[in-house]
């Protein structure tokens, strides 16, 4: 992935902040050629934006329990963890971490009991030595880049 310009980082916040988000509708507003935005916008949806299922929340499939998890790994183990943590439709995401754990797991379950399965599953995995849970208590900050994509069109103005 190249390096994003100007442009194209107008154009993401349009995309993130415009009611209207055809490239007719950003094109105009940022004053661009509707072709210029088209082409972009097609390149930023194949190299840069992330599948549009980010956008659906847990909740709203009926998993209201949300849980991070941080598992203790053998690390010659480390690629087949992460493969077998993919099959898991539980496993949101899974992240390698510093410290004192190896991999931070967000995981969605309907219930407990759902939750008790998946950390059993979590534990099964070969390599896997030990799983510390948290269970997420309030959404305080929501994922979010539009902050920090203001924040990048600003400090480059400068």
């Amino acid at each position: 992935m190249h390096p994003l310009d100007m442009t194209d980082r107008r154009i993401l916040l349009a995309l993130a902040t415009a009611k209207k988000r055809t490239g007719a509708a950003i094109a105009t507003a940022l004053n661009l050629g509707r072709n210029t935005v088209q082409s972009r916008m097609t390149r930023l949806e194949n190299e840069v934006l992330e599948s549009p299922d980010r956008r659906i929340p847990p909740a709203a499939l009926g998993y209201g329990l949300l849980s991070f998890i941080e598992l203790h790994v053998d690390q010659r183990y480390l690629e087949e963890i992460a493969t077998k943590l993919a099959t898991i439709p539980e496993v949101l995401e899974a992240h390698g971490l510093t410290g004192t754990a190896d991999i931070l797991v967000r995981v969605a379950a309907k219930d407990a009991e759902q939750l008790f399965r998946v950390h059993g599953q979590l534990l099964h995995i070969d390599g896997v030595n030990r799983a510390d849970s948290a269970l997420s208590m309030a959404q305080l900050v929501p994922y979010r880049t539009t902050a920090l994509l203001r924040h990048s069109i600003k400090s480059s103005s400068r």
